[in-house]
């Protein structure tokens, strides 16, 4: 089976489009998703899209879709990012059972799906995270296989024995800019998607109603953090969320 894998995409709608355009994503048998699709600039927006993938689509829960549903509802105390409690809003009524009933795991062809590790959808693991902790997080895991997002960095490695795959963020990358993702088949290849990201910053600002849209934009999408950046964040904050 070949299946495309999306993690991360952030309400970043024409991110989205532009993997949705590649060729090998248009003929992957399944696309699954990988959680924390819709906290961003364009959440409704997102979300309608990624529905219209029908049955080929495989959904799996990410701590910011769980959180966007308690928040639409005024219950949660989160991460305080200013877009995100204005995402939140933008839900209708009829979008918060879909994001109650996204699965934290989704086994798929021999490979475990996950957002951030399969126990829990705000711990973190990094590229760099010794053995032992790999070793904590896969306890009770019988696929040799784990794909997994949350960090925004892809990578591939070997970990306690399994192979771990990152595909990195659609819309909010750490490190090069352009929209990540996998592809699974005959192996597993990290891909890139390059597209006009200033056409994108401009179509951002004009379609999302966020009051900070532009600073957004120029941080998240023109101008992403780098990986190097990222590391020293993450690697600090042990099991905490993103």
């Amino acid at each position: 089976m070949t299946v495309a894998v999306l993690a991360d995409i952030h309400g970043v709608l024409p991110a989205l489009e532009a993997v949705l355009a590649e060729p090998d994503v248009v003929a992957a048998e399944k696309i699954v998703l990988l959680g924390d699709m819709l906290a961003g600039p364009l959440p409704v927006e997102t979300l309608d899209r990624l529905s219209a993938l029908g049955s080929r689509a495989v959904w799996v829960r990410g701590n910011a879709d769980r959180e966007l549903a308690a928040s639409a509802r005024g219950t949660g105390n989160f991460v305080p990012d200013p877009i995100f409690p204005w995402a939140a809003r933008q839900l209708r009524p009829a979008d918060l059972p879909v994001l109650d009933a996204l699965p934290l795991t989704v086994s798929l062809d021999g490979v475990l799906f996950c957002h951030a590790t399969p126990r829990d959808d705000t711990e973190i693991v990094l590229v760099d995270s010794p053995p032992e902790r790999w070793a904590e997080v896969f306890s009770g895991v019988a696929e040799e296989t784990v794909v997994l997002g949350h960090t925004h960095m892809p990578f591939v490695r070997l970990a306690d024995r399994r192979l771990v795959v990152n595909p990195g963020s659609v819309g909010m990358p750490y490190g090069a800019r352009g929209a990540h993702w996998a592809l699974l088949g005959d192996g597993v290849e990290l891909r890139r998607t390059s597209y006009d990201v200033e056409a994108a910053c401009r179509f951002l600002v004009s379609r999302s109603g966020y009051p900070g849209i532009e600073e957004w934009a120029d941080y998240f999408v023109r101008n992403p953090a780098s990986d190097a950046e990222a590391l020293r964040v993450f690697s600090g904050r042990g099991t905490s969320s993103t």
